[in-house]
């Protein structure tokens, strides 16, 4: 192997590493601290090639070395950071305006693997009982552990009709399932309804946070009676799909007064988002309902309700995702899809960071044995739900 292109790899390697931590191809706008302590990892980083090079039991191919450094360098930062080679870039641009059939899973990474977070219902992954927490292990072949979320999602999409075969490691079960599942056009489920105790209570599951969905849910609450006898039990659990905006307008909704949500970054000018009384709807009572599969704008929701002391959150904790992310084009083909920004709830936590805990935790239903013919399956009693219920019994309207 060259000099010249060990070189070639490790300036590539420097420059990468520049744009992660500072922004840029150099120390310009970078405190001089800043940008001798970067050059002093540099040069640790170019020992430790070194020595791989000349001492390591094989002769290494230094380019894989390089690009499983840069993998485990994104993922350091946070799941969604991520690095993709000249190909995988190239594939991700050629492919990514072609998926127009899916799974049915929202999917992120945890753990290092893929992870799904949530599961929707009718969705060819709900009929392989695919549920949320389970890791996908491996996608076509090709091990999630280095691969971008970016393309972990691109390789679950396709044209209606096609399949896709995947590794699925389930909850307490070691070892992993062969799954195929036939890509189709998956659409989530109506705005579910639903009324309690004797009609005062008004329960809504999205299923998803989109424009329409949110617009749905606004004119419910405008629909409900103004007696001064409703309350409202909101469902956001395994909510995962949705723009953020979407759920700052639905959390405004709720609040006539504070602050939502803020994003900020290094590079990103802070917003904060303070609730606008024109758009507020109603203070009748309210709960929400969280797991594991809220992620994303549902959680913008949660977390505004809980911190401005708006309402109960009742469940688990949620997924954790709420950043935003910038595409870098690099020099050779490669490509860097970094987090430049994290949205913060209303008393400063990262939602990427710590997602959002409820003040009230129940714990999701245990799962029933499988159906036999000696043991029918009985319906699964919802805790959760009925703890937000009994919540909701207890606050005056």
């Amino acid at each position: 192997m060259s000099r010249s292109f060990n070189h070639t790899v490790l300036a590539v390697s420097i420059a990468i590493i520049l744009v992660v931590l500072f922004g840029g191809f150099g120390p310009a706008g970078v405190n001089a601290s800043q940008s001798d302590g970067a050059y002093r990892q540099m040069g640790v980083y170019e020992e430790v090639l070194h020595k791989i090079q000349t001492d390591y039991v094989t002769d290494p191919n230094i380019q894989n070395v390089t690009t499983g450094a840069l993998h485990g360098l994104l993922e350091s930062l946070d799941p969604d950071s991520s690095y993709l080679t000249q190909s995988e870039y190239a594939n991700y641009l050629e492919h990514q305006h072609e998926g127009v059939a899916q799974v049915g899973m929202e999917v992120s990474k945890r753990y290092g693997y893929g992870s799904v977070i949530t599961v929707i219902p009718g969705s060819p992954a709900e009929k392989a009982h695919i549920e949320d927490g389970d890791l996908i292990e491996s996608v076509g072949g090709h091990s999630t552990r280095e691969m971008s979320v970016a393309m972990l999602r691109l390789l679950l999409e396709g044209k209606p009709g096609t399949s896709v075969t995947f590794e699925l490691v389930r909850h307490l079960k070691p070892e992993p399932d062969e799954i195929t599942l036939t890509r189709a056009a998956v659409t989530p489920p109506a705005l579910f309804q639903q009324q309690y105790e004797n009609s005062s209570i008004l329960y809504l599951k999205p299923v998803v946070l989109t424009r329409e969905r949110v617009d749905e849910i606004i004119a419910r609450l405008h629909e409900m009676p103004k007696d001064g006898n409703r309350k409202v039990l909101l469902d956001l659990r395994d909510v995962a799909e949705g723009d953020a905006q979407q759920g700052i307008r639905l959390a405004n909704a709720f609040l006539q007064s504070g602050t939502i949500a803020s994003l900020q970054g290094q590079t990103v000018p802070t917003q904060t988002f303070t609730a606008d009384n024109s758009k507020f709807v109603t203070a009748a009572p309210l709960v929400v309902l969280v797991n594991h599969g809220t992620a994303g704008a549902a959680e913008l929701v949660a977390a505004a309700i809980l911190d401005d002391k708006r309402g109960d959150l009742v469940g688990d904790r949620t997924f954790g995702e709420g950043a935003e992310q910038k595409t870098f084009t690099l020099p050779d083909g490669s490509a860097l899809m970094l987090t430049v920004a994290k949205y913060e709830s209303p008393s400063g936590k990262k939602i990427e960071d710590v997602a959002v805990t409820p003040n009230i935790a129940v714990n999701e239903s245990a799962e029933e044995l499988p159906e036999t013919e000696n043991n029918p399956q009985e319906p699964r009693s919802d805790d959760q739900l009925n703890k937000a219920l009994q919540v909701l019994k207890q606050k005056s309207a």
